[in-house]
């Protein structure tokens, strides 16, 4: 029979082994409640929200906001708090404020100086969409001439703040960071014709801003605008995956930064649009002047022994360009610049149906309770079944262009124009 000292030391073992695996759980739990980076949770735009309407009136809002300059970054939530930002170009001006989820009041904005420098027409200083956890929001302000990533804390005050090198591209910047696990993580491409200078993907240690990592990459002439996004298979560790034009679709250890495989080939012109995992699948799709060129499918690699395969492709211009396609249930919904919108089997590439229920898309659609949320580029929310068979719901105007993408929380949507942001849903408080 086991001596008393032996189970104790034996029960603190258990203990030991079990609070962080409750705490990781725990955490997780609470992270499947918010809105933590571009596209929700792993940036997949999936929601379990139930009390989001189909249609409505500006009576119906819970609250709306005019936000001092503009922009076309998403709002981050955490708690009963909004995050967001907005940049004043005149004034060479980036803004990220704080507002309460409850009534829209803003509670703090912290301003950041910004170089002026050239850009395109429909890129803004605030297309960067921030990340958001526990402890701090993550802010990211690339310009041509430095790249500021700051963490502030949730009420306001600077927690740190880093200067990278700036960002040389044709457009100006546009892809936003992510937090996974205990580190920040984002990335700075530049164009072929800047030869001085180093792409990398970085990692930053959330807590400190000090750099974990630092993957050096190529130069490409046109810079992708991708955001990572984590995939987890079924057995091994996580992983991150970026798309781009000189690297294709990469897998990449979070722990290190280290390529774990590589499908190189994967597109043929510029990547906007960000990673979608689809039942084992990761699919990305690239484009150029305005319409896309592919959708890509892809089986991941196994480590250097087994390397990544193509599943299926589609080259034609019913591809998406910027927007990010949404995977639920073995459907595959792509949102087309040009006002298409897509239904696929998202195993075979199979397509279902194809309609335009409005004018152009920028930005990309959530799934909340069946339904597809996406903000065409006028500023109407369009809504339609998420099913094998078309079928528009709504279009609900918001008055004012977007490029932004919704965010759900706490039961309501979010909805940023170019100077306004909406609370819609949940009952008002």
């Amino acid at each position: 029979m086991k001596g008393l000292r032996q189970l104790v030391t034996e029960s603190k073992q258990m203990w030991k082994g079990f609070l962080p695996a409750a705490v990781v759980l725990f955490a997780s739990m609470l992270h499947g409640q918010e809105w933590t980076r571009f596209r929700g949770p792993d940036g997949q735009g999936i929601s379990q929200a139930k009390t989001i309407p189909v249609k409505w009136t500006e009576n119906d809002y819970a609250w709306k906001v005019e936000l001092p300059g503009t922009g076309h970054s998403s709002p981050v939530v955490w708690g009963n708090k909004v995050f967001v930002t907005s940049g004043d170009q005149k004034a060479a001006l980036g803004i990220l404020l704080a507002l309460s989820a409850s009534d829209g009041e803003v509670l703090w904005q912290k301003q950041y100086k910004l170089p002026s420098y050239p850009m395109n027409r429909l890129n803004t200083y605030a297309t960067a969409t921030p990340a958001v956890d526990a402890d701090y929001v993550y802010v990211l302000w690339p310009t041509a001439k430095e790249t500021i990533l700051a963490a502030v804390d949730h009420a306001g005050q600077e927690a740190w703040k880093r200067t990278f090198e700036g960002v040389r591209c044709q457009h100006g910047a546009g892809s936003s960071p992510i937090v996974t696990g205990d580190i920040v993580v984002f990335t700075i491409e530049h164009e072929a014709d800047t030869n001085d200078m180093d792409s990398a993907w970085i990692a930053v240690d959330r807590r400190t801003g000090q750099t974990r990592w630092r993957l050096p990459r190529q130069t490409n002439p046109k810079t992708s605008y991708s955001t990572p996004c984590v995939y987890s298979p079924a057995a091994g560790a996580p992983q991150l995956i970026f798309t781009s034009l000189a690297h294709g679709i990469s897998s990449v250890d979070p722990e290190t930064g280290a390529v774990l495989w590589e499908m190189k080939s994967a597109f043929i012109s510029r990547v906007i649009s960000s990673p979608v995992i689809a039942d084992g699948l990761i699919i990305g799709t690239c484009g150029d002047a305005g319409v896309g060129k592919r959708l890509i499918a892809i089986r991941p690699g196994v480590g250097k022994s087994t390397p990544p395969a193509e599943a299926y492709k589609i080259d034609n211009s019913t591809a998406p360009y910027i927007p990010t396609s949404l995977a639920k249930a073995d459907l595959l919904f792509t949102f087309n610049d040009r006002g298409y919108v897509s239904c696929l089997r998202s195993s075979t590439g199979q397509q279902l149906w194809r309609e335009k229920p409005a004018a152009k898309f920028y930005g990309s659609p959530v799934w909340i309770d069946g339904r597809l949320y996406c903000i065409a580029a006028n500023g109407d929310v369009v809504v339609i079944r998420a099913g094998p068979a078309y079928e528009l719901l709504a279009v609900n105007p918001l008055g004012e262009q977007s490029q932004a993408t919704p965010a759900v929380s706490g039961e309501r949507m979010y909805l940023r124009t170019y100077s306004h942001l909406f609370a819609v849903g949940g009952g008002k408080q």
